[in-house]
């Protein structure tokens, strides 16, 4: 059996898997990507240890804790590691690099799996993305892709990625599509450190010579704020617009956001925080239409009286390059006409940042 010193965040890629020990909220909260969770202490027992740690001392709290820890091991070997070949290498982690994976590495040992520990745990993880986005941010080749609320954005960077461009979906890894009406229906958005990791995981296969398309985002979206270098980057980056006609816009929204349907009377109290903006005539107007289910006057209105006139301020205001950015004109938002344009925007090769 190899006994080897703890394990560096870049070399987790040589274990066949791994394994975080800490609870299930501290794994819901983030985590290494493609770990699998194994806590040696669940939400409860890690309540209890630190509660005994404190009213008790460390003495007790590590008696009783070391006999859920036990029961705990004691499962995931008859359970999820049960049926694991002699040869199996887990890399184990907590969230210091401390007792909980330490205790794991040991009895994994013991079996004769060559079990390493992450040296710092899930922190030195955490530094490694924050390092990471530092590192690799201010050197992306950005393409952003504006357009008013409706232009397809998001399908079209899908639709370049599946053309083999490289692309960096802000949206999706915020489970939100970053306006007013934006968030998804039972999909929970990220926490802030989740979003971080999920950015760092796309960006670290990517080749830096070469153009990343992302939206252009606010520096939030719904409750996720964007990593303050990406918003600076993006700020500077090349623009290219798509220019949809109002008529194509709106039946991509009635599309897009059939959903919003499904639920009338949340979808008018939401429009109810645009009173102070809008005024209160104009929103129980909407907000009348929404109970109704009459979507098609709803979004018309919603985009020529709310969302056009914000997206003509904001674009200049925050991207120092919108007078020079380049268009792609389309009266079709359909599947066809999406796939269109991605390849109109591929054909443009615009300048690079």
């Amino acid at each position: 059996m190899t006994q080897r010193g703890p394990v560096r965040v870049a070399d987790r890629h040589a274990f066949d898997v791994v394994i975080d020990a800490r609870s299930p909220a501290e794994f819901a909260l983030d985590h290494i990507p493609g770990a699998i969770n194994c806590p040696v202490l669940d939400d409860d027992e890690r309540r209890i240890v630190g509660t005994l740690y404190k009213q008790q001392g460390a003495f007790e709290a590590r008696r009783v804790g070391g006999a859920m820890v036990a029961a705990n091991l004691a499962r995931h070997l008859n359970e999820r590691f049960a049926d694991k070949p002699h040869t199996w290498k887990p890399l184990v982690y907590c969230w210091r690099g401390g007792l909980r994976s330490g205790s794991m590495v040991t009895w994994l040992r013991l079996v004769g799996w060559d079990a390493q520990q992450l040296a710092g745990g899930y922190k030195s993880f955490r530094h490694h993305v924050l390092d990471q986005l530092a590192e690799c941010v201010p050197r992306l080749r950005l393409q952003v892709i504006c357009g008013a609320t409706g232009s397809a954005k998001t399908r079209v960077l899908q639709a370049l990625a599946a053309r083999g461009a490289q692309v960096l979906d802000l949206e999706d890894l915020a489970k939100h599509k970053g306006s007013l009406l934006g968030a998804l229906p039972g999909v929970p958005q990220p926490s802030q450190k989740a979003f971080e990791t999920q950015i760092a995981t796309v960006l670290e296969p990517f080749d830096l010579s070469r153009t990343v398309y992302v939206e252009g985002e606010s520096a939030r979206i719904g409750r996720i704020a964007l990593p303050i270098p990406l918003v600076a980057r993006m700020r500077a980056s090349a623009c290219i617009e798509v220019q949809a006609t109002p008529e194509a816009r709106l039946a991509y929204l009635l599309r897009d956001y059939a959903y919003l349907g499904d639920n009338r009377e949340a979808l008018a109290t939401q429009l109810g925080l645009l009173k102070e903006m809008q005024g209160k005539e104009t929103v129980g107007r909407w907000q009348a239409w929404a109970r109704a289910g009459e979507l098609p006057p709803l979004f018309d209105e919603l985009m020529r009286l709310h969302y056009d006139p914000h997206y003509a301020r904001s674009q200049e205001r925050h991207f120092s390059t919108w007078a020079q950015r380049r268009a792609v004109v389309a009266d079709d938002l359909s599947d066809a006409g999406i796939a269109a344009v991605a390849d109109a925007v591929l054909a443009l090769d615009a300048p690079q940042a």
